[in-house]
């Protein structure tokens, strides 16, 4: 195809659908899944991850599947604003590549060490801060870099006005810089750059302006449209200028918003506490959210109990723009959910209920997974399963961590397992679920309580915590590589020409000849310092007659470690069957090496 076509699937696609979008018959499509080994009905529902590996296996080119918001997402927050609609705070993003300061740049604005709490120094999942400039609200969402978070970002973008995009002055753009430019892009977000970093030595401003100019972001100062201010987050340089250029893009874009609708906005963290249950942070979009309101979050509703500020204090009602913690869902909504008020406990339930039942209706149970399909695809095959329990503080990290854990590319030699996943402590519930199953659990920003470590150890249950997602995947990977069968490779090391043959027994044959190329010894070191038999292939006239294994090589009826090119010498060989060498036959050297496989 000249230009790539995209398919965007909400929850499920029939096969039926699928080959129309694909331009295929369907009874083609469906005799195609079936050479893969995939039987399915023209009915049968395939969700997002089974259609693109269908399109990957069946090797269709110029085609790219994408997810399509549904209905509780953040497809439907901006509606047509009333003539009473009133001016709003902007919601800014922080993005930009790990370790290019975005986390330091808002420990700056609000004056409150945040910096150093977080693990290998990356924002972990999103935090929403509020703070004033010149008598003026500015809302922030400070996106973590790590590019195991694209999920997390992707939704800070979506629900974004404004993105700033921190990149630092000595490091240049980066592929996460990339991804930032192209989330802001999508969600129709202004972009302002702050160039940070300028303390340091070799930062370089024109350099940095030229790198973001080759992607898209042409300066103000070239003629372009994108704002861009150096600054220095740690010595404070140019910040006021920074926070005077957003709310000046704020009063051009002309943000408002409904104050007198219903109150509605996003979920965007949530997690469970002792003596709490669900807390939930809320961004409100629209109308005015108060305590002891019903409201309805995808799946799951609630009456509000508590609302906090992101300082932690009480706060009675909070308007559009505002980030705020609340308690009283009856379970944990998803991340990214948009959530609306209602006006009593009957509709909230009522409504949660046609969201579920919508939400499965998307993955009816006729439906076939990911899972389905690659167990469909490696029913003959020997592949190797990876199980897995991921425990998360929050609802964000355990999506990312799970998103980051199926990104790893087994080359189809182990499938991942998602057992269960959970917001909370790693609990007795989880050792049941993995014991006997060679389950690994992996917690992430969690607790394992002394008496679980005990009942995992005494039940042989891996229980893996970390604080930084890196980390985690890289186990993962490691974990994933000991399932992997060892790769028998090898490595030829010379040649020689048989010009004499002076014993022929069974199992045996001592010969002489000249080395060609390279050389010839019983035994050569490796890499990693392992000694490797050496063993050869003999040919007749270019066929291939027989292998043999060098047992010992002389020089002038002394024993040497080898003979090099140019050098003619005997060769004891050992067989493992009969084999007759005669005159000019060749023969070619090679080393065996078992090898580990590496994701």
């Amino acid at each position: 195809m000249d230009q790539e076509k995209v398919i965007q699937i909400a929850g499920a696609i029939t096969v039926d659908e699928l080959a129309n979008e694909l331009g295929l018959s369907v009874t083609a499509l469906i005799g195609e899944l079936f050479k893969q080994g995939i039987v399915a009905t023209i009915n049968q529902r395939i969700d997002f991850d089974t259609a693109t590996l269908m399109i990957d296996e069946l090797g269709i080119k110029g085609v790219r599947i994408e997810r399509k918001n549904t209905a509780t997402k953040t497809s439907n927050i901006r509606h047509e604003l009333s003539e009473n609609a009133v001016v709003r705070p902007p919601v800014v993003a922080v993005m930009g590549h790990v370790d290019h300061g975005k986390t330091t740049l808002l420990d700056t604005l609000l004056h409150k060490k945040t910096v150093e709490g977080e693990a290998g120094g990356i924002t972990q999942h999103i935090s929403a801060y509020q703070l004033e400039h010149e008598g003026r609200k500015i809302t922030f969402l400070d996106t973590p870099g790590h590019e195991a978070f694209a999920a997390i970002r992707q939704h800070s973008a979506i629900l974004t006005d404004i993105v700033v995009l921190v990149v630092a002055a000595d490091d240049g753009v980066k592929p996460q810089t990339v991804e930032a430019i192209k989330f802001a892009q999508s969600a129709n977000a202004k972009i302002i750059v702050a160039i940070n970093k300028i303390d340091r030595e070799g930062a370089d401003v024109a350099r940095t302006m030229a790198d973001l100019s080759q992607h898209g972001l042409q300066p103000e100062e070239w003629g372009g449209d994108i704002t861009m201010v150096p600054i220095s987050a740690k010595r404070g340089d140019n910040i006021e200028k920074l926070l005077d250029l957003i709310l000046l893009t704020a009063d051009i874009e002309e943000l408002k918003a409904d104050v007198d609708i219903p109150a509605e906005g996003l979920v965007i963290e949530s997690h469970m506490e002792v003596g709490k249950g669900s807390v939930v942070n809320l961004l409100v979009t629209g109308g005015e959210l108060k305590t002891g309101e019903f409201i309805v979050a995808g799946s799951t509703y609630g009456k509000i109990r508590t609302m906090l500020d992101f300082k932690g204090r009480p706060k009675g009602k909070a308007t559009p723009s505002t980030p705020v913690t609340v308690t009283g869902f009856k379970e944990l909504p998803n991340f990214g959910d948009q959530f609306i008020e209602v006006a009593d406990e009957k509709t909230a339930r009522k409504q949660a209920l046609l969201n579920a039942q919508g939400n499965s209706d998307a993955l009816a149970s006729s439906n076939v997974t990911s899972s389905d399909l690659l167990r469909m695809m490696n029913v003959a095959d020997n592949s190797k399963v990876f199980n897995v329990i991921v425990k998360g503080d929050v609802l964000g990290s355990v999506t990312s961590v799970v998103d980051s854990l199926k990104m790893i590319d087994t080359h189809g030699e182990v499938n991942l397992n998602i057992v269960s996943t959970g917001v909370g402590d790693i609990t007795e519930n989880d050792i049941y679920m993995a014991a006997g199953d060679n389950t690994v659990i992996y917690g992430f920003n969690v607790a394992v309580p002394t008496n679980i470590a005990k009942m995992a150890a005494r039940d042989g249950v891996a229980v893996r915590n970390y604080r930084v997602i890196y980390e985690l995947i890289d186990d993962a990977k490691s974990a994933m590589e000991e399932l992997l069968d060892a790769e028998v490779i090898e490595e030829e090391v010379g040649e020689m020409k048989i010009k004499g043959v002076f014993r022929t027994e069974r199992t045996a044959i001592i010969a002489g000849g000249e080395v060609l190329t390279g050389r010839v010894a019983a035994k050569i070191a490796a890499t990693t310092g392992e000694e490797l038999e050496v063993f050869g292939r003999v040919y007749r006239n270019k066929e291939l007659i027989g292998e043999v294994k060098v047992d010992s090589v002389q020089k002038e009826k002394m024993a040497v470690a080898e003979l090099v090119a140019g050098e003619t010498g005997g060769i004891a060989f050992n067989l493992e069957k009969r084999l007759v060498i005669e005159l000019n036959d060749r023969v070619k050297f090679f080393t065996r090496e078992l090898r580990k496989k590496k994701l």
